[in-house]
């Protein structure tokens, strides 16, 4: 456990209740901003019984590390995707997948689904890890590279930084390039490098990285639409009253709601500044790529659950 995480747990005991939500991105992030609105909120409505404090680039430690804190019971939470979540409860790694939706909207009625609430119960009695959403949304993942890319071909042995689970490292790898995990926090310094050769980003977060410093392309691939949740530790939060529990996933819901909007107003804007900045974006034959993706769902045995989730049943 980090002295920070541990500074943090000691010096909350004063306080009736606290989450401290731990995020990768940068405090300029629309994302971040709308948690820190939430805070207020959440502050205002509970009349200062439940406090929340706001840790962006990744202070409290790895993803994997946070999440460990927060299984262990920890007043914690995390922004984080599905493919992370799909080592504890394997069918969520589907909401992470590849060319899943055609809008960020869709995966409205998915959580709405009654597989998925499934699945989120099923997390929290095995894992002990409670998803209280799944609405925010960072925007669609781009390859961000140092050559033009135009087709799959043009991936053949660039290593391209991933996040470090099934679906993401299978989804790079069928796309044509060499998938390399790395933390967000180390990304910029191995472009810098040369120890990876690119990166699969959403704009925003990569602007807030400062990647356009290090790279030269973005290939417009679109291959996910990234939408992350809240995850937070299942004893804590049912050791919370009925009332801040409420307080706490309404005030969430209506902030994942707020970002998403907003992550998507910026987008056209980060991508000028970058154009500015000297970056070429190149458009791709979407169905090329998505046609080599098809085989993550095969290989992870999320074929049955398309339908399901979309109600195309």
């Amino acid at each position: 456990m980090s002295a920070l995480v541990l500074s943090i747990m000691s010096s909350t005991a004063q306080a009736a209740y606290q989450l401290n939500i731990s995020i990768a991105l940068s405090p300029q992030d629309p994302i971040a901003q709308a948690l820190e609105s939430a805070r207020q909120t959440i502050e205002e409505r509970s009349e200062g019984e439940l406090r929340v404090q706001i840790f962006p680039n990744s202070q409290l430690g790895s993803d994997e590390d946070v999440v460990e804190q927060i299984r262990s019971g920890a007043n914690i939470a995390i922004l984080i995707d599905a493919g992370r979540l799909s080592e504890y409860q394997r069918e969520l790694g589907i909401l992470s997948a590849p060319y899943l939706v055609e809008d960020h909207r869709d995966y409205r009625q998915i959580t709405q689904s009654p597989l998925y609430l499934e699945w989120i119960e099923g997390l929290a009695d095995t894992s002990g890890l409670r998803l209280l959403n799944y609405n925010w949304y960072q925007g669609a993942r781009q390859m961000l590279t140092q050559n033009e890319v135009h087709a799959p071909d043009d991936l053949r042995g660039v290593r391209v930084r991933t996040i470090n689970s099934p679906v993401w490292i299978n989804t790079i790898d069928a796309m044509g390039a060499t998938p390399t995990p790395l933390p967000w926090s180390e990304v910029y310094s191995a472009l810098q490098l040369g120890s990876i050769d690119g990166a699969e980003a959403q704009l925003t977060g990569a602007e807030g990285q400062n990647l356009h410093e290090v790279i030269t392309h973005v290939a417009l691939t679109g291959h996910i639409q990234l939408m992350t949740g809240i995850v937070t530790s299942e004893q804590w939060y049912q050791s919370l009253p009925e009332a801040l529990r409420t307080i706490l996933d309404e005030e969430l819901q209506v902030a994942g709601d707020e970002a998403s909007e907003a992550t998507v107003e910026a987008e056209a804007a980060v991508r000028e500044r970058m154009e500015a900045a000297g970056i070429v974006f190149t458009e791709v034959d979407l169905e090329v790529f998505r046609e080599r993706v098809g085989t993550v769902y095969e290989t992870l045995g999320y074929e049955q659950y398309r339908s399901q989730l979309l109600g195309q049943e």
